[in-house]
């Protein structure tokens, strides 16, 4: 990422976060937006908002079953967000955007694309490959291989075994079991790295906190949450929002007098 932005080139921006899917990982979204933009006063950060949302249902079980209520409701967030001032929008969710994918073109800010960021930071990074570990509804629809064919890059899929292990992995994490989660992941990686000595993609966004608990060489991963907030920060840069304390308060209306 460039980090040669304009010095007021987030006085205006507002980055419009909707998390919660999951809350662990929006927190980390946060910390990745912050350390991607080496600044020495917090007011050189862009504003954000966040909008947690915790209640939607789990992404892979919907999509197995064809329930459309995540997208529902992460559209409802994003158009709220956009609402409320955003300039850019970002989700910290990679399985979400299979329902995201159907009204993407509908919102009024830009979004920006968890599988492209990611795809686009591995093609700079490993250019021979990467393996794909993310959720089993990540992987089962495509959304990477997809792109990952249209651009060309040779991307590892997993065994359905191996995505079984990786979703005991992502429960670990939000269940707060980082140890296990780390142990867990660092054997998955060895079997992995075993087959073929790529980097490891991070396609699920609990799953960079299970590679930073397992004690790998960070150079071998190439983080979904890394790449989306660089991403973002690049649209963001120059952008005008609106910050919702800084929009005029409706007029009071007052009572009328009785006659």
């Amino acid at each position: 990422m460039s980090t040669n932005f304009a010095p007021d080139a987030f006085d205006r921006a507002v980055i419009g976060v909707v998390g919660g899917m999951g809350p662990a990982a929006t927190g980390q979204f946060l910390v990745e937006l912050a350390a991607a933009l080496p600044v020495e006063y917090d007011q050189d950060h862009p504003r954000v908002l966040v909008l947690s949302d915790t209640k939607v249902p789990d992404r892979t079980t919907c999509i197995a079953a064809g329930d459309p209520a995540p997208g529902t409701m992460v559209r409802a967030d994003l158009l709220r967000a956009a609402q409320l001032g955003a300039s850019v929008l970002a989700v910290p969710c990679n399985t979400v955007h299979y329902f995201i994918d159907d009204f993407v073109d509908e919102l009024p800010v830009p979004l920006i694309h968890i599988v492209d960021a990611t795809i686009t930071a591995a093609m700079q990074t490993s250019p021979e490959g990467a393996w794909l570990t993310a959720t089993a509804g990540t992987v089962n629809t495509g959304l990477y291989q997809r792109l990952a064919a249209e651009r060309d890059y040779p991307l590892k899929v997993p065994s359905d075994e191996e995505k079984a292990a990786m979703m005991k992995i992502i429960g670990e994490v939000k269940a707060g079991r980082m140890t296990r989660a780390g142990e867990l992941y660092r054997a998955l990686a060895g079997r992995l790295r075993g087959e073929r000595e790529l980097p490891l993609m991070t396609a699920c966004t609990e799953l960079p906190l299970a590679f930073e608990a397992s004690g790998l060489d960070p150079g071998i991963q190439i983080s979904s949450l890394t790449a989306l907030a660089h991403a973002t920060l690049e649209a963001a840069a120059g952008t005008v929002g609106h910050w919702p304390a800084e929009q005029p308060e409706p007029a009071e209306v007052r009572p009328s007098s009785p006659a």
